[in-house]
């Protein structure tokens, strides 16, 4: 609830209390935290008002989320997303593990000063199926938190012993993880699937992975047979990781290149490659900066479909919300217009399974990953 829906706040307001949320006539809507100086008045845990919101609610919430990755990450258990906020029935937190580690973000004061309670459950849930925790690493470095009157601050919470380095094992692809220093909470594990789409359709050709960052595309297409594959990225901090994973899982089709993405691709001739990865960061985190973000992902999807071969393949993405499909797909027939070609939809996929999308709440839908063969005009 924002707060330009709220009228007044009755009875004791307490920030990171629990609230019940009631219309003008009286009639209950819903429970949740409450902040007083977020513009997110309160925070939604439930719209059941018999509903107690004590520590057996959050294992509950918790014990459901880890059954549903059971089901949807199998392969991948040691290193997927356990909360993902909302989604899940618990906003303001994000729980991601890598091997042992859990690397935790918190938003709102609702979350902060229950922490305690939320790691001993998640601990029992995951070691009652005999997955041991040896460590919480707090992500707490978002500007989001701010908002709520929380500290920025990141580093190990407790005494356990364990490293904020870690390799973690992504359908069988060994990549190191930073989490103290790496995006987000370390890594991004919202494109597992979409990564192993790449590596399925990369044998025997010349792949180009724009913004690769540590090289996740990169390697997937490397390990699944590619001829060769140019990496590209503006950060030599992530180049260099991307280099030690390529080590790692001993490829050598795979090199890496430091350069801007949008100048880069000025210096490619038509034909030198058969299939393009566009991963870019957002180029927009709300909607006032809607109409460039357009005309930044139209710029590298329209260089990148002059460059491929005829008959080539793109792999293109949007990571950003505000970037919603229509708008991206309108972009995606005017870069092709303007290249002169025709796109053949082979796939259309989002985040991966562990970032589920809920259908009430717009905002937990923000990825799209659209797969096409890039076609002369006939």
């Amino acid at each position: 609830m924002y707060r330009n829906n709220l009228v007044s706040i009755e009875g004791v307001a307490e920030d990171g209390g629990i609230a019940d949320i009631y219309d003008e006539s009286g009639t209950y809507i819903a429970t949740g935290f409450l902040s007083t100086v977020s513009h997110i008045v309160v925070r939604i845990l439930s719209t059941d008002k018999s509903v107690e919101i004590d520590r057996s609610f959050f294992e509950r919430r918790i014990r459901e989320a880890w059954l549903y990755r059971k089901i949807v990450e199998r392969k991948n258990l040691s290193n997927c997303r356990i909360i993902y906020g909302d989604a899940d029935g618990l906003p303001g937190l994000v729980v991601d593990r890598y091997n042992d580690v859990l690397s935790v973000q918190m938003i709102c004061k609702g979350m902060e000063v229950r922490k305690d309670m939320i790691y001993a459950i998640l601990k029992q849930v995951l070691a009652e199926d005999g997955e041991v925790i040896n460590g919480i690493y707090e992500r707490f470095d978002v500007k989001a938190r701010l908002k709520e009157g929380l500290e920025v601050y990141k580093g190990k919470c407790g005494d356990g012993d364990f490293s904020s380095d870690q390799i973690i094992s992504e359908n069988g692809l060994k990549l190191h993880v930073d989490i103290e220093n790496g995006q987000k909470t370390g890594y991004f594990l919202d494109q597992k699937n979409n990564r192993m789409i790449v590596r399925n359709l990369s044998s025997g050709m010349r792949v180009l992975d724009c913004f690769t960052h540590t090289g996740g595309f990169a390697l997937n297409a490397a390990i699944g047979g590619a001829k060769a594959v140019t990496a590209v990225d503006v950060s030599a901090v992530a180049l260099e990781e991307g280099r030690a994973n390529a080590k790692l899982n001993g490829l050598e089709n795979v090199s890496f290149v430091q350069a801007d993405v949008f100048d880069y691709l000025d210096t490619l001739s038509v034909g030198d490659f058969d299939f393009i990865i566009l991963d870019p960061p957002a180029f927009t985190k709300s909607r006032r900066t809607i109409d460039h973000a357009y005309h930044g992902y139209l710029s590298i999807n329209e260089k990148a479909m002059r460059i491929l071969r005829h008959g080539g393949y793109l792999a293109t993405c949007s990571c950003s919300r505000y970037m919603e499909t229509e708008l991206f797909e309108k972009m995606l027939r005017e870069a092709a217009m303007n290249a002169g070609v025709i796109l053949k939809q082979i796939s259309v996929t989002q985040q991966n399974g562990d970032h589920p999308v809920l259908w009430p709440m717009e905002e937990t839908s923000y990825l799209k990953f659209f797969l096409f063969q890039v076609l002369e005009k006939r």
